[in-house]
This record gives structure tokens, C-alpha cells and sequence, in this order.
């Protein structure tokens, strides 16, 4: 039975509640959060709204056993982005084959403790990241070879994957859970950029203070201190999300809210101005890769903004500018994807086109389903939580094509 009629049907067993909330507590919450104005002045309803939806005003650091880790944990990654300081391996190769595993494991280790993972998962989990670092470090190194680039480029899209499937506790049918992954993230990229800026303060400050006195500590600070704090800064940011949840909560949807409109007037101002300029993706290299690079900016957005604004009713206005964001955005997908079946069909196929096609025709698909969800809510024959369905259900299949190019693309075209 889902969870919604499972909590209906035992809204007056407390037993009953306790279970389904320990099986699955972002999903019970959010259904039950739907359910919960049907059963006010339910005094065992009123309670479970009281302990899903109660937000302190206090900052909280968390326990002595909880910054104890976080200590180790951030010293963790700090340690592991060092690896080419203390040992004979090259910046180059270490940072771009290896990047994926400075702070993605540390945090996979975490989410797996914090569901308490069964062994079974966890083994296929850890046996993942495991062989990812072999195989990514195993390949041949030669720097012309496009499908190393590639491989690099998407294997920490992969073990970002495997963090979701920690994060949501293994739990590969749940469309919520896979949503609130999606928050936690949008969640962690805001409390990331304010982090950042702090720390840039502080080390703007930092290095003026010390001029001062007339101690250049440039180098010192940049390897010791800047380079570690940024591999700690996910797990920092982590940790304040999992302790204070309230201070990003409220912040990420109106960041999302804010940029969708913005983003559409910049992508429709953009697109005349490329109509203007007589630039084209199709004979221009450079330009494709570029547009290429906001088709993916842009489809990020969109879905970021429909996983934080899902907690919550949406108006049709925001309905409308997301509808509106992602049409425009097909379009440039359109553009994008004739561009270069063209120079597929003019030059022939090679890795680099091959998995831009690929890439392509996934995001080309999952706007599609996303465009048609959001019309039909416009015209209120759907419900708006099939969006946040619709964008969670294409999650693996973006999985299955990160492990396609990673893992097949070199063998495919004969490591070129």
C-alpha cells in the first residue's frame, strides 16, 4: 500500500505511524504534510505535525560525538585533495582522474550510516566507488585521448549517483526520496556559495592583515588552507543543512523562484541576440560547446527549482514562467541537438559527438515529459506533484548514461 493510504489508515494508531515514519521519514513527511488538513484537531495528527513541521529559531552546532566527526571528516578531504603534495603522483593526473573521490565517498559513508544502510547495500555501494577509482585511474594515459576526457567528465556525475542511492537509503522505487535528494542538493549548492564567500572574505582579510607586516603568505595560505577548505566545504555544508535544516529550508525555493524568471528573460534575450550576431552552433566548434554548456546550466535550473518549489503548493504564475522556461529551453535543445547530428552527418561520428547526441536526446526527452506535465497542470487536468514525478523518475536513466560513456565509450572507440 503507498504511503499516503498507509498513513490514512492508521491515523489513530500510534504503532502504526512510528513504522511507516522509521521506514521512510522524507517520504513520510511529505505525504504526510498532503494528508494532514483532512485530520486537524486530530490529537495524534496534531502531534505528528507538531514533530515533522516544528522549526527552531536556534542555530544548532549538534553534539560532541557529531562535530567530532565532522572534524575528522573534513580533515578527511582535506588530506585526500593533498594526495599530490605527499605523494609521486602529478596535480594533473590526480585532480582530473580522481576529483570525484575527495568528499562524494566521505558523504556516501555518512548517508549510509545515517539510514543505517542494510550491509547488502552498502557493499554495492562501496564495490562501486571501489572499482570506479581503479578503473578511472587504471586507464591509459595519454592527454589527446577524447574518451579519458570524457570518462572524467562524467564519472563523478556516476558517484554522484551512488550518493543518491546512499541518500535515499536504497530506496530506488521512492519518487520523493528522489526529489529530496534533488533539494538537498539545490539546499547545498546555496549554503556552498555563502560558505565560499566567507571563506573569501576571511582570506581577502587574511592577506591584507599579513601585508600589512609585510609577510607574503600567498602560497602558504593558497596550498595549507584554501585548497583543503574547499574539498571540506561540501561536508561543512552538509552538516549544517542535516543540523539547522531551517536556515536553507525557506532560502533555496525563493532562490528559485527568483532565478526561473530571470533565466527566461536572459534565454529569450540570448536568443535573438545569437539570431543578431549570425553566430551558429553548426560550423562553429567553440559555440556548440558553449551552447551545449547552457542547455545543461539552464535544464539544471529547471529542475532544481521544480524539486524545491514541489514542497509546497505552486501558483499557476510559477506553473506558467516554468512551463514558459522549459519550452524556451527545448528550443535550444532543438538547436543544440541539429547542430550536431549536422556535423555527424558532415564529418562522421567520434566520442565527443557521440556522447553530446546522447546527452542531447535525454535532456530533449525528460523537457518534453516535463513541458507536457506542466500544461496539464495549467489546465488543472493534472496534479502538480506528477512535475516532481516526471523529473525524478529520469534520474536513472541519466545514471545508465553516465555509466555508458564512463565505462563503455573507451572501449567502444578503441581508448581514441
Amino acid at each position: 500500500m503507498p504511503m499516503k493510504e498507509n498513513i490514512i489508515a492508521n491515523i489513530e494508531n500510534p504503532k502504526e505511524l512510528e513504522k511507516l515514519y522509521r521506514l521512510s521519514r522524507s517520504n513520510f513527511k511529505t505525504e504526510f504534510n498532503t494528508v494532514y488538513p483532512e485530520f486537524k484537531n486530530n490529537k495524534l495528527a496534531d502531534f505528528w505535525n507538531e514533530r515533522l513541521n516544528y522549526e527552531s529559531t536556534d542555530v544548532s552546532l549538534g553534539t560532541k560525538r557529531e562535530l567530532t566527526f565532522l572534524v575528522i571528516a573534513s580533515l578527511l578531504a582535506a588530506a585526500i585533495v593533498k594526495i599530490p603534495a605527499y605523494l609521486p603522483v602529478g596535480e594533473e593526473f590526480f585532480y582530473t582522474r580522481n576529483v570525484g573521490f575527495v568528499f562524494f565517498p566521505i558523504l556516501i559513508m555518512y548517508f549510509s550510516w545515517r539510514n543505517k544502510l542494510p550491509l547488502k547495500k552498502f557493499a554495492i555501494a562501496a564495490a562501486a566507488v571501489l572499482f570506479s577509482l581503479v578503473y578511472i585511474n587504471l586507464l591509459p594515459d595519454n592527454n589527446n585521448s577524447d574518451t579519458l576526457k570524457l570518462s572524467c567528465i562524467h564519472l563523478p556525475l556516476f558517484i554522484w549517483s551512488v550518493l543518491g542511492f546512499t541518500f535515499t537509503g536504497g530506496s530506488l522505487k521512492s519518487y520523493n526520496e528522489r526529489l529530496g535528494y534533488l533539494r538537498y542538493n539545490g539546499d547545498l549548492i546555496v549554503i556552498t556559495a555563502i560558505i565560499l564567500i566567507a571563506g573569501g572574505i576571511l582570506t581577502a582579510l587574511t592577506q591584507l592583515l599579513f601585508s600589512l607586516i609585510e609577510f607574503d603568505i600567498f602560497e602558504f595560505y593558497r596550498q595549507n588552507i584554501a585548497i583543503p577548505g574547499i574539498a571540506a566545504v561540501p561536508i561543512i555544508g552538509t552538516y549544517v543543512i542535516e543540523k539547522n535544516p531551517q536556515l536553507v529550508n525557506k532560502v533555496s525555493p525563493v532562490i528559485a523562484k527568483i532565478f526561473c524568471p530571470v533565466v527566461l528573460v536572459t534565454l529569450i534575450v540570448y536568443l535573438i541576440a545569437i539570431i543578431i550576431s549570425g553566430k551558429d552552433p553548426y560550423n562553429d566548434r567553440e559555440f556548440l560547446i558553449a551552447f551545449n554548456g547552457l542547455l545543461i546550466i539552464v535544464m539544471a535550473i529547471i529542475v532544481f527549482s521544480i524539486a524545491e518549489t514541489s514542497k509546497s503548493n505552486k501558483n499557476r504564475i510559477e506553473i506558467l514562467i516554468l512551463f514558459l522556461l522549459s519550452t524556451v529551453t527545448i528550443i535550444v535543445n532543438g538547436i543544440a541537438l541539429s547542430a550536431i547530428l549536422f556535423r555527424i552527418s558532415e564529418w562522421g561520428i567520434t566520442p565527443n559527438r557521440a556522447a553530446v547526441l546522447g546527452g542531447n536526446i535525454l535532456i530533449l526527452t525528460n523537457l518534453l515529459l516535463v513541458s507536457y506535465k506542466l500544461f496539464r497542470t495549467l489546465l488543472n487536468k493534472s496534479d502538480p506533484e506528477e512535475i516532481g514525478k516526471t523529473i525524478s523518475a529520469f534520474l536513472p536513466i541519466y545514471c545508465i548514461w553516465t555509466v555508458i560513456v564512463t565505462f563503455l565509450f573507451p572501449f567502444v572507440f578503441g581508448f581514441k
